[in-house]
């Protein structure tokens, strides 16, 4: 077994064909270094190194075992920059998890913001229900995610991050859209798309039909929020999905919306990530940052309300920036006085 410590004193030796300037480098007495390469050779079992007065020149040997022990050293500093450049966060890798809706929808803004901060840390968004990300963090393939809360776990940490609206949405032309409201018996009879089972919105619209005593008439289930808009928009069924998601199709009249009865549903979003485990950098990193942006907006509202008071903030100080700018370029091009 090489041990490193004379391998060390080998490779400065080595390098300077000096023992004096070996122990400059380690901080060692001159007699040490000589010590530890004699006992290096011994371990070897070779003579690595031979004496002309007070010079020392390396052997065949020598020079085959400094080329190895460079290339040691040098993967050692490059070692030791990777680990500055890591909790600099100037390198790593974000392991992010969330919902398709999410993803599509919010993620892009938060994502730059992030990205701003942090250029080189690489990003991987994983897609999927509440469930799966929740199960993503459990097996350490995601550190975070942004999620509706649909199902708890002990070992799972949630944070309140944002609160959506939950919007009924019907197909352009129903009935219902001259409505002031629909109840909930009503809507027990109407073919419904219900998200997929393990999404947050599929838990708040099965509690919403078992506190009413009502079974829905589903039609089918799907996790895809643009099959669903697509279906409702074609007259198929009726649906529920988060205002966000579906304000574009809701200004251009592509669906019609319905308030229901007495009830005002609202979807929990929330930062979810282990309990004890700690965090790399990056993820650290990131969950701050949407710590700061919950905590801007408190209490907490709904993620346009987030991205708003974000863009909002990023024009402020883009104006600031070019403010200070402006008199940065003022102060140099002001004159010091015509010259007589």
């Amino acid at each position: 077994m090489i041990n490193l410590n004379q391998l060390r004193v080998f490779y400065h030796a080595a390098k300077h064909q000096n023992f004096t300037r070996a122990s400059e480098d380690l901080h060692i007495t001159q007699p040490g270094v000589t010590a530890q390469a004699r006992l290096f050779e011994e371990t070897c079992g070779l003579v690595l190194f031979k004496k002309k007065g007070r010079r020392i020149f390396l052997t065949d040997e020598g020079k085959i075992l400094f080329d190895y022990a460079r290339r040691v050293f040098e993967t050692e500093g490059e070692l030791e920059n990777a680990i500055e450049e890591l909790r600099a966060l100037k390198r790593g890798i974000l392991r992010l998890g969330t919902t398709k809706a999410y993803a599509r929808y919010f993620m892009p803004v938060l994502i730059t913001s992030y990205h701003q901060q942090y250029p080189n840390i690489r990003i991987n968004l994983n897609e999927g229900s509440s469930r799966d990300m929740i199960l993503s963090l459990l097996d350490f393939r995601n550190e975070i995610a942004v999620i509706a809360r649909a199902d708890d776990h002990p070992d799972v940490a949630f944070t309140p991050f944002s609160q959506e609206e939950l919007v009924l949405i019907v197909p352009p032309g129903h009935p219902w859209t001259q409505r002031r409201a629909v109840r909930i018996e009503e809507l027990a009879l109407e073919p419904i798309i219900m998200k997929d089972i393990g999404s947050g919105t599929r838990r708040v619209i099965n509690d919403l039909f078992t506190r009413s005593g009502y079974e829905p008439n589903v039609l089918m289930e799907t996790s895809n929020t643009e099959f669903i808009k697509d279906l409702v928009h074609r007259g198929e069924a009726v649906s529920f999905l988060v205002r966000e998601s579906v304000a574009a199709e809701l200004r251009a009249g592509r669906v019609g919306e319905v308030p229901l009865e007495g009830t005002h549903l609202t979807l929990d979003v929330s930062i979810a990530h282990l309990k004890d485990q700690h965090l790399s950098p990056a993820a650290k990193a990131y969950l701050d940052l949407l710590h700061g942006l919950s905590a801007s907006n408190m209490p907490y509202q709904g993620i346009g309300a987030i991205m708003a008071s974000m863009l909002a903030r990023r024009k402020q100080d883009a104006g600031a920036a070019r403010l200070q700018g402006w008199k940065k370029t003022a102060g140099k091009a002001r004159p010091g006085g015509p010259a007589k």
